[in-house]
């Protein structure tokens, strides 16, 4: 079922569907693009920021570059 990032708990695998918001250019021209199946790798304590896993490189993400996300469970 589609959500955020922020909604997602712990790690896991996850498809991005969607990149929205103020963030989206800068998270794209990072490489987060929509298609790509992304790795939560760790988040910390407080739940941010959540390191993320994509296109073979490690990526910290703020709660508001996370909120920008739509991704699916895969």
């Amino acid at each position: 079922m589609p959500g955020l990032l922020t909604d997602t708990s712990g790690t896991g695998r996850y498809k991005i569907n969607s990149i929205n918001g103020e963030d989206s250019t800068r998270l794209m021209e990072m490489g987060v693009l929509p298609g790509l199946i992304i790795d939560v790798v760790r988040r910390a304590p407080t739940g941010y920021p959540i390191e993320i896993k994509v296109r073979g490189y490690l990526l910290t993400l703020r709660e508001q570059e996370a909120k920008c996300i739509e991704v699916e469970v895969v």
